[in-house]
This record gives structure tokens, sequence and C-alpha cells, in this order.
């Protein structure tokens, strides 16, 4: 189990927290495989079925054998007994889309990073309040860059990733770091459906070393 700095320091050094959801296992190993190949080390698998914990059972198996470098994080997590199920089952982070005061309070008493979603000034005074360092701004493509612009001197101490909103171009990613984001959650605009179904892991696997490559240049600026 990696601490809160350790997972913060790889996912701002990737710049990128891919995240996805299968309903088959198959599918699911050879997403990560790919991405994994791509160059990432951080992601985030997503609860959002009812095969996400025997998939992401699998998914820590295959890391544990041939990814050891790699953090494999739990996403739309609502509850903390869904956490606790998570990390038991191998999970090195927790990502929500909302703040959940309870597993705030778990996580940093135990180390453990939490990255929880916010969508207001509110939300966010909230979570700062309870400890927490790494925002998620959810959704992106609702709140938009100008969002961040305007609170972003607010919340000096915080580190901001949008989820949601962000395209796989040089223009959308770097009007983003420009506003002051740590890195950029990217789902369906990486890893879509129709790569899935398809079974296409080799344009997954390209697009990821793409963004990849866009973020270190943006970062290089």
């Amino acid at each position: 189990m990696k601490n809160i700095q350790q997972v913060t320091d790889t996912i701002i050094k990737q710049g990128v927290l891919p995240l996805y959801f299968n309903t088959d296992e198959t599918v699911s190993i050879e997403v990560l495989k790919a991405i994994y190949k791509a160059g990432i080390k951080a992601v985030e698998y997503t609860h959002r079925g009812d095969t996400a914990l025997n998939n992401f059972k699998a998914l820590v198996q295959l890391r544990n054998l041939e990814m050891p470098d790699l953090l494999l994080g739990i996403g739309t997590i609502k509850k903390l007994n869904q956490a606790k199920e998570y990390l038991q089952a191998g999970a090195d982070f927790i990502i929500s889309p909302g703040f959940v005061p309870e597993i705030a309070s778990y996580t940093l008493s135990n180390d453990i990073f939490y990255g929880p979603g916010c969508m207001t000034p509110s939300d966010i005074i909230a979570a700062e309040n309870a400890g927490i360092r790494f925002v998620k701004l959810f959704p992106g493509n609702i709140l938009g860059i100008e969002f961040l612009n305007t609170i972003k001197d607010v919340f000096p101490n915080l580190l901001f990733m949008p989820t949601g909103g962000v395209d796989a171009t040089r223009e959308s990613i770097e009007a983003w770091y420009k506003a002051g984001v740590c890195a950029v959650g990217m789902g369906s605009k990486l890893i879509s459906n129709t790569l899935m179904d398809g079974k296409d892991y080799q344009s997954i696997e390209n697009n990821t070393i793409t963004v990849l490559n866009l973020i270190q240049t943006i970062k290089n600026k």
C-alpha cells in the first residue's frame, strides 16, 4: 500500500489519470495491459457495475504478478464500506464523484490517498477542512476552465484535477494546465467504449502514448 504522498507524486508526474470500467473481466485486463505498456503508472478502475469488484481483484492479481510499479485505484466510491472492500482487495487509492466525509476521515487516518469530486466552493472548503489536499473537479465539462481560473487563488494549498470534459487534444489539455491543474482525469476520451467493444487495444495503447507525450511537452514548456 502506497501512502498519500507517493500516490500524489505518481499522478502529478504522470499528468493524467486514466479511468475506465468494463463489465468483462478479460477486456478489463487487456485494457490495463495496453495502458501499462504505454507507460501508465497509476490508473483508476471505476466501481460501476456488479462485476466491478471481481474484475478489480483480477486486475490486482495481474498487477502483483506483472506490474509491480503500477498504482491501481478505484473510483465512483460513494460509501465507506465500499472503500474498505476495495482496499481489502488491494486498491492503492480511492476516488469519489463527490466528497464523502467518512471516507476522508478513514483514509487520512490511515495515510491512504483519497481524491473526492467537488463541484462548488462549499464542497472544496469541506474537503480542505477535512484535510484533503487533492481535489477532483467533477464534472469538468460543466465547471469548465473559467471556474478553476476564478477559484484557484482562494485555494492556494490544493491540487486540482478535472475529470470529464478533457479532450485528448493539445488545445484542451494545455488550456487546463494553463489554468493551474496538476493533472487531468480522462475516461471515455482516452479509453472509449467503441475501442473496448472492438477489442482495439493497440489504439488504446497508442492514444495513451500520445496523451502522455503531449502532457510532458506541455509541462516542459
